[in-house]
Order: C-alpha cells, then structure tokens, then sequence
C-alpha cells in the first residue's frame, strides 16, 4: 500500500507517536460522542454517496483487467509464494457481497495547526445551507497501539486517485514486490495472503473522487462478519427517517484496558465550535461535558471560529 504508506509516514512525524485528526459532526452527535465516549460507525450503503465502495471497485477491477499488469502482479507473487495472488484474489472475490454490504466506517480528517482557532472554510461550507450547529473535535491518534488490533479495525487514508493514478499505484506495488522478494519469501505465507486481500479491501473501500481531496479524509474501516470483535457496540437507530444497524467504537478505558490509549479523555485535543448564533451556549455546555469525562483544562479547550459565513444561508 504505497499510497497509504507515505501518507501514514508524512502526518505521523518519525518523532510523534500520534497524528492530529478532526471529525467535523452535529453538535448534537459530537455532544453524545463526548458524553458516551462512543463514536458510531454507519454502513457505506447509507453514506451520502452510497455507491462509494462501488466506485473503488469499478476503478481497481479496471486496473486489475488490464492483462500485462495482472500477468505482471501474479508473476511477482508468484516468485516470493506460489498461487499467494490468485488465492487472494479469490478470497476477495468470496467476500465481496459482503464487503459491499457490510462495511461500516467512521470518518475523520486530517487536522493542521493553522486550523486550531477556526477549523477549515471549505468543511464549514459543506454544511452552510443546513441549520445544524456544527463542531470540530480534534483527537490525538495514536501511531500505533493496542486499542484499534482489539477492536479490529483498520485505519487508512482515503486516496484521491484517477484511473491513471490506480494504475501507477499497482505498477509500483509490483516493483515493490519484486524488490523485496527476498524478504517476502521468509514471510509466512498466510499473512502474504492477507496483506494483499487488505490492499484489495482497502482500495475499494478508501478510493475517492479527486474532486473530493480537501476534505483528507482516513477511514476507520470495521467488517463485524468477516472480523468481528466483543469489544464493539451495536444498535438499531433510526437516522434521518432510515432505521439502520450502526456499530459503535467504545473510546472508553473502563470497557478495556487494552483501549487505554485511545480513551477520549486521552486522546481529546480541542473542540472547535463552528458559526453558529448561539457560541456561548455551546461553549458552556462542552465544557460541562468534557469536565464529566475528566478532561483537564476544559475551558481552555473549546473555541469558537470567528469565520465570517453566516450558518444557514
């Protein structure tokens, strides 16, 4: 995954152990996200674009169509475990209704110091023709650690790709493969198998429109059939009119210790409250609400964006 690796290693700084991250929501939901310290993770099929796991589909199934790149990814695995490629990709093909139907995610951005008083123009902008508050919560993630391998979950960068760009991709994978063929084959050959299904799922699942690429979005990826975990939540809601199962992620030290590190209290850096004529309000009852969860220095916590939009136009 060259695209999500260089990603991962530019907003992971070498001397960081955690990365920034936003989640611009309701003021409503990130209310209950604070005071639940659950976030809820909704099927791709009840997004606003409901065909986005499609759209990755149709672009890799194109790239992997192409009969010298195919020949060409088959050969290299083929050098490191025999038959690893096909093999995969039949595993893939067994679960895709269910990688179609099943998936839920939860989305976040990535978060840049310049935002931290007023949060970004263009994901307020998004949400100025609705009359819903809406808020920033910025987290720490943390690099690595024991809470997302419990939960099962997988964390990656949305790529904002062309078909070109796909095809560039799976060609450097392919030389990538090549070149650490030594390696590769000392790897048992099971978790080969593996990597190249989550390559796979991760393409259909985290392949975006490049008319979309200010939003720099990473996904948390869950699939409670194929790799279900006893740490996560569910329920039926009914969200805008639509009863639907949604999964919760538990932020919460007191479910597990192995979540300590991606407790809320823990991982809270700022909220930021987005234009709206009601900012002192809003302010009062965050702080009140990140004071119940032991958040330190909660006043000093909450902003308000001074953006010159007007909520609701």
């Amino acid at each position: 995954m060259p695209y999500a690796t260089k990603r991962r290693n530019t907003i992971f700084e070498p001397h960081r152990d955690y990365a920034r991250f936003v989640h611009y929501t309701s003021a409503e939901a990130a209310l209950s996200i604070i005071k639940s310290k659950r976030m809820w993770m909704r099927n791709t099929n009840c997004m606003t674009d409901y065909r986005e796991v499609q759209h990755g589909f149709e672009i890799l199934n194109k790239s992997l169509s192409h009969e010298i790149r195919k020949s060409q990814l088959f050969q290299a695995l083929d050098l490191c475990s025999p038959n690893a490629a096909p093999e995969a990709i039949g595993l893939f093909n067994q679960w895709w209704n269910d990688i179609r139907f099943n998936t839920y995610i939860a989305s976040i951005s990535e978060h840049d110091d310049r935002e931290d008083l007023h949060g970004r123009l263009s994901m307020w902008r998004a949400f100025a023709s609705s009359n819903v508050a809406r808020v920033a919560l910025v987290l720490r993630i943390p690099k690595l650690g024991a809470g997302s391998a419990g939960l099962n979950l997988m964390f990656s960068p949305v790529a904002y790709l062309n078909e070109g760009e796909v095809h560039t991709e799976l060609d450097t994978i392919i030389q990538n493969i090549r070149t650490n063929c030594g390696f590769l084959r000392s790897v048992d050959r099971q978790l080969i198998i593996g990597m190249v299904f989550a390559m796979l799922l991760a393409g259909v699942v985290c392949l975006k429109h490049e008319g979309f690429h200010e939003e720099r979005e990473w996904r948390v990826i869950y699939s409670p059939k194929r790799t279900p975990s006893s740490l996560m939540e569910s329920s039926v809601e009914i969200i805008a009119g639509v009863p639907q199962i949604i999964h919760k992620i538990p932020l919460d030290t007191a479910v597990s210790a192995t979540l300590a590190d991606i407790d809320l209290s823990r991982m809270f850096d700022r909220l930021i409250i987005g234009p709206s004529p009601y900012p002192w309000p809003m302010y009062e009852a965050f702080v009140a609400a990140l004071k119940e969860i032991n958040v330190p220095n909660a006043e000093g916590q909450v902003f308000t964006s001074c953006i010159p939009i007007r909520p609701g136009s």
